[in-house]
C-alpha cells in the first residue's frame, strides 16, 4: 500500500487544489479551466467535484502560461505542448529500446 510520502513523490499524484495550482503557476483559476477545456490538462476530481492537479500538470500549465504571455494563442500553445510531450515520450521509448537491444546483443 502506498504511503502518503510515496504519493507526494509521484509527479502524477493530484496533490494541488485549483487555488494552490494557480498560485504555483502564476495563472488564474479561469486560465486553468481553459486548459481543461482545451484538453491540455484534465485535472482529477475529488469526491466533492473539486479539481486537483499534479506536479506534472502544473509544469504543463506553467509552460502554457509562458507561451500565452509571449503572444501565442491558447489553442496553439496547447497543441505545441502536447506535441512536445509526445515527442519526449517517443524519444524516451526509443532510447529504452536501444539500450535493451544493446544489452541483448552483448
Amino acid at each position: 500500500m502506498a504511503q502518503p510520502d510515496d504519493m507526494l513523490d509521484d509527479e502524477h499524484y493530484p496533490a494541488y487544489t485549483m487555488g494552490r495550482a494557480a498560485e504555483i503557476t502564476g495563472a488564474s483559476p479561469d486560465f486553468l479551466r481553459r486548459l481543461d477545456e482545451a484538453k491540455l490538462i484534465i485535472p482529477f476530481r475529488s469526491a466533492g467535484g473539486h479539481r486537483r492537479y499534479s506536479r506534472y500538470q502544473l509544469r504543463l500549465a506553467a509552460r502554457a502560461r509562458e507561451m500565452v504571455d509571449r503572444g501565442t494563442a491558447l489553442e496553439a500553445a496547447c497543441r505545441i505542448i502536447i506535441l512536445e510531450d509526445q515527442l519526449d515520450d517517443a524519444l524516451r521509448h526509443n532510447q529504452s529500446y536501444r539500450r535493451q537491444r544493446h544489452a541483448d546483443a552483448a
